[in-house]
């Protein structure tokens, strides 16, 4: 897996400007801003997961939640209409989060359209990247972020959104997330989702 000069650059511009966000999280006897903490989650399970992946994957990977702090859910009517807004407006603010940075790195138009085609989740289910940046983003909240959900909500909940999640996922996605190293806990729940 070659990585170029201009990746390297990207993915530090990518850190830098989610090294400002205010939300912190320890891990490993450390302290990172939240999404520096994601965005490195991320790449490394895309690296486990798919190898092979092209730039523009890697790219759309580690910009994935680019300075999301800056748009708060709690902006955002508390209800499903508001949270599918705030979604959809998610994607268009990282794509062109994004875009500003990979330009500014020399990156192509092209290059530049595909990542933002990514971030926007365009023809899950139908775009093999699509269907890859979705599975690692299935992947990475498995492993890291669904323990910590399902101990703040009801198991109805927990449940809903394990089943939820499964359904985003391909089947190689769904192998996976079955071998992640869960705690007995969080196997139960994902067992009760998928009987």
């Amino acid at each position: 897996m070659a990585t170029s000069n201009k990746l390297l650059k990207a993915f530090e511009l990518f850190d830098l400007a989610n090294s400002k966000d205010p939300n912190k999280e320890l891990f490993m006897g450390r302290e990172y801003p939240k999404e520096v903490l994601y965005a490195i989650r991320m790449t490394e399970k895309l690296n486990e997961f798919a190898p092979d992946a092209s730039e523009v994957l890697r790219l759309t990977v580690r910009a994935q939640h680019i300075c999301r702090w800056e748009i708060p859910r709690e902006s955002y009517e508390m209800n499903r209409t508001g949270y599918l807004k705030w979604r959809q407006d998610l994607k268009k603010f990282h794509a062109e989060k994004a875009s500003e940075i990979l330009e500014k790195v020399g990156y192509d138009s092209e290059t530049i359209d595909k990542v933002k085609f990514l971030l926007e989740k365009k023809q899950l289910k139908r775009n093999a990247e699509t269907q890859t940046l979705e599975d690692v983003i299935c992947l990475v909240f498995l492993e890291f972020y669904f323990e910590p959900f399902a101990r703040e909500h009801p198991e109805e909940k927990v449940v809903d959104i394990l089943q939820k999640t499964w359904r985003k996922m391909s089947e190689k996605g769904q192998e996976a997330a079955l071998k992640l190293p869960l705690s007995q806990t969080s196997k139960e729940f994902v067992e009760k989702a998928l009987s």
